[in-house]
């Protein structure tokens, strides 16, 4: 901050420009970068002209693409430093267990990486990418709290920051939507005994996992297809002997198997609710028993009545449905495939081993210019849609400096913690070669640098020391500079994890 401010200063007090001229930016659209980049540097250069300007300050190409109109705005602006985030910040894993809706496999748990600013589209892709979403499919991500969908994370740009590691979060593979859809969310029960309570009391118990599949709006919704519809989604979890029973049916085609990953792969032959609703062959599963859950929180019991038509309010998006486990229902299914829904993170030893890996510089820059959503306090005003839209940002390096300055972001801030990170960041100190991240084409020289000079920063958030290492360059030696105590050391020892501003030269 006090070198910003310094080069800031310096260059307002060397500005050769006396009177500085208003000039409006125009627009890219849709002009060659080259010219659109001289253009804004000319522009720079006509209100700033130092030689802090000269030897310090690049360009950076910025793009902004709105997600609603796709308006693309393409500005040059100056730097002065590069701002690196340090990868330990900027990734997350994340755990999410995805269950299907159709009854077609067993719930597979997968851990994923995303930005650890990123938004909810982008644990979605993922996940989406990793368990072969079909086309004709969506996911659902809900957050589950008390064997209860506590909320689903419907819109694409929910800040997954606001998922903390001990949330528990399970994805439903569920049709694209049709507009008359209803979502049946089905809830499991197990009956519990009243603890010092007569033997006689029980009662019923959330339990497990909830499970989400969609009911079409334009077919009658009656309780005999609330039934069908559950029947199906547990099928997967029908033990083998609950179906030879069933004279009509080769038990030995319900097989679901494990691979060496852990996730479960079931043959198209579980799909057999799916497939024999409809044929006269049908296995006749039991009516399972099952309570609706009207507006007004009041149960139904869907197994009694036939079949009978349930009224939906227009106004509902999905309906609550109880399952009550009852020992012999239990004794059908393999229910345990429910029970256990993982954390979205567990802090074990193999991340503690993550986080001492080495980060190289290379790493931190790819990072800085990866594309992701602006947060929602710096909404972009798209100039086609006149409206603040969450745009996302995607930064390129354009022209690079004689000295070029790269502060590590090694304090992190947020409304509750501060902190430091102690991260090893492994830079070069010969040829930090940046060529191939110049997205101007058209400069055909190699961007090599080498380092001269760094800061680094020990202790942590309230208090701490700083201390430089500088190589004198008509000596070609490095020295580490300590308050009044300066002595050599060897270039070895020139890198640490205390590493807080590098100063690079062409």
């Amino acid at each position: 901050e006090l070198l910003a401010f310094l080069l800031d200063g310096l260059h307002e007090d060397l500005n050769r420009v006396k009177h500085k001229p208003y000039i409006k930016s125009k627009d890219a659209d849709g002009r060659p970068d080259e010219e659109v980049a001289d253009e804004y540097w000319a522009n720079h250069i006509a209100r700033n002209d130092s030689i802090i300007v000269d030897v310090c300050q690049g360009q950076y190409k910025s793009t902004l693409v709105c997600p609603v109109c796709n308006k693309v705005s393409v500005t040059f602006d100056p730097f002065m430093y590069l701002s690196l985030p340090l990868q330990a910040t900027t990734t997350r894993t994340m755990t999410v267990t995805v269950f299907t809706s159709d009854g077609s496999a067993l719930p597979s748990t997968y851990t994923v990486t995303v930005p650890k600013h990123g938004r909810c589209r982008d644990l979605i892709q993922v996940l989406g990418n990793i368990c072969s979403l079909k086309q004709s499919e969506e996911l659902k991500v809900a957050e589950i709290q008390n064997h209860s969908i506590q909320r689903f994370l419907d819109d694409p740009l929910i800040s997954l920051s606001t998922i903390k590691d001990d949330d528990h979060l399970a994805a439903y593979r569920v049709p694209k939507l049709v507009k008359k859809a209803v979502f049946l969310q089905l809830i499991h029960r197990l009956q519990e005994q009243e603890p010092g309570a007569a033997q006689t009391t029980s009662q019923w118990k959330a339990y497990g996992t909830p499970l989400v599949s969609s009911i079409s709006r334009d077919d009658v919704i009656s309780s005999g297809k609330i039934q069908s519809t559950v029947q199906r989604m547990l099928s997967p979890f029908l033990k083998k002997e609950s179906l030879m029973h069933a004279d009509s049916f080769d038990p030995s085609s319900m097989v679901t198997t494990v691979d060496p990953s852990g996730e479960a792969h079931s043959n198209s032959s579980s799909n057999i609710a799916k497939e024999d609703a409809s044929s006269s062959k049908a296995v006749t599963l039991p009516n399972l028993p099952l309570q609706l859950v009207d507006e007004s929180n009041v149960c139904f019991d869907l197994s009694v009545e036939g079949d009978k038509t349930i009224r939906i309010p227009s106004s509902s998006t999905s309906i609550v449905v109880y399952v009550d486990w009852s020992q012999k229902l239990l004794e059908k299914y393999n229910t345990h495939f429910l029970e256990n829904l993982l954390e979205v993170f567990k802090n074990g030893p193999v991340t503690k081993k993550a986080r001492t890996e080495p980060l190289s510089l290379y790493t931190c820059l790819e990072a800085f210019l990866r594309e992701e959503p602006l947060v929602p306090e710096d909404m972009w005003y798209c100039p086609q849609c006149k409206e603040r839209r969450q745009a996302s940002k995607k930064l390129d390096l354009w022209r690079l400096p004689e000295v070029l300055v790269i502060h590590l972001k090694r304090f992190s801030y947020s409304r509750s913690m501060k902190h430091k990170l102690e991260t090893f960041v492994n830079f070069p100190i010969h040829d930090f070669n940046l060529t191939k991240y110049v997205a101007n084409k058209n400069s055909s020289r190699r961007q090599l640098y080498e380092l001269y000079a760094l800061t680094n920063h020990y202790g942590g958030m309230g208090s701490g020391h700083y201390t430089a290492h500088i190589k004198l360059l008509d000596e070609n030696r490095w020295y580490n500079f300590d308050d009044s105590h300066i002595s050599p050391i060897n270039e070895d020892d020139v890198k640490s994890a205390a590493a807080y501003v590098l100063f690079y030269r062409r």
